[in-house]
């Protein structure tokens, strides 16, 4: 049993495991209130040591909440609805079509929202590229590729480009300032996938590539901003290509490293070696996944500090049974078992 967890959660990990959702849900009722624990304002790096000492552990279960910005908790509710527990991450977007864009402030309330009630908070955000306007389409804007000289302007500090980039940035600062002046430590995933074709940042590698934009990124928002609540996760996908370590930014840019895993369920050992690689000493984490961890994958793969899973794959690839399995068990941390004290 994990220490300090209640008796009544031991119970229903065994009744989940004996019974079909419907049954399992009948029979024992959630309790009203949940035991979470408010977040007091907390410095970033305090999040951070957390991480690194979990990791081996524990690991802290995640969802994410994709659009629209107007229902940013549907998602962590349906964890809810189906384990009677919230997540331990909650994770957001800061978006991208102009619907969306216009509702950021929604997307801010839930994650301060999500902090008080005692879960860590992260936001991706699938930013539209300088050369166009504040907000795109997916299709055409987000996916959509950008000329090397294109790319090669946004690096160049003075450029059309760069100056692009940086009233981009401009946009969401006020967002990101208000988690500051809230005491909310963020978990910033921005770039992510950075070794993946399908967006208009990535399949860059080398010094000059997807990795300096993220370090004039973190330069521009946590130096020239002062924006130091944001921890900043560095984000490859699974490609079997490999060569993950030739988009990786340096360990003074990344707080975190994390793998998306859709080319499988999980992560396979040589993956998981590949980024215990990078990350050296810095937690590392599960930054999107369609399938709920299983008992074999916790133990084989401790160092996981998160996973995240991704909006509709909650229930569209998994089984009430299979995410009760995950959130009940022993490693598994959820909302009000973190403890930042």
């Amino acid at each position: 049993m994990k220490a300090g967890m209640p008796m009544r959660r031991t119970q229903r990990f065994i009744t989940s495991a004996m019974t079909s959702a419907a049954v399992f849900t009948a029979v024992f009722a959630w309790p009203a209130t949940e035991s979470a624990q408010a977040f007091p304002a907390t410095p970033k790096q305090t999040v951070v040591n957390y991480l690194r000492s979990i990791s081996g552990n524990n690991i802290v279960s995640g969802q994410h909440n994709k659009e629209p910005a107007s229902a940013p908790g549907q998602y962590t509710q349906q964890v809810k609805d189906v384990t009677g527990q919230y997540p331990g991450l909650w994770g957001g977007d800061l978006m991208f079509n102009a619907a969306d864009v216009a509702n950021r402030q929604r997307v801010v309330d839930q994650a301060k929202t999500e902090w008080a009630n005692g879960s860590l908070v992260s936001l991706t955000w699938h930013v539209c590229p300088p050369t166009g306007g504040s907000t795109c389409a997916f299709e055409g804007g987000v996916k959509s590729n950008l000329s090397n000289a294109q790319f090669s302007q946004i690096l160049t500090d003075g450029s059309s480009l760069n100056k692009a980039w940086k009233q981009r940035l401009d946009e969401v600062v006020p967002y990101l300032q208000q988690l500051k002046n809230a005491g909310v430590p963020v978990l910033f995933r921005p770039f992510h996938e950075m070794n993946e074709s399908w967006n208009w940042w990535g399949n860059r590698p080398g010094s000059n590539g997807s990795s300096r934009l993220f370090q004039i990124t973190r330069d521009y928002l946590a130096g020239s901003k002062g924006l130091d609540n944001l921890i900043w996760v560095w984000n490859v996908q699974d490609n079997p290509a490999g060569g993950w370590s030739n988009y990786y930014p340096g360990n003074q840019y990344a707080d975190v490293v994390s793998l998306d895993v859709w080319y499988k369920s999980h992560p396979s050992a040589a993956d998981y070696q590949q980024m215990r690689n990078i990350a050296g000493t810095k937690p590392m984490a599960i930054g999107e996944i369609g399938k709920m961890p299983t008992a074999s994958m916790l133990q084989s793969q401790p160092q996981w500090a998160w996973f995240m899973m991704w909006s509709e794959h909650l229930r569209g690839n998994n089984t009430n049974a299979e995410t009760q399995a995950t959130y009940f068990h022993p490693r598994v941390l959820n909302q009000g078992e973190i403890s930042l004290s």
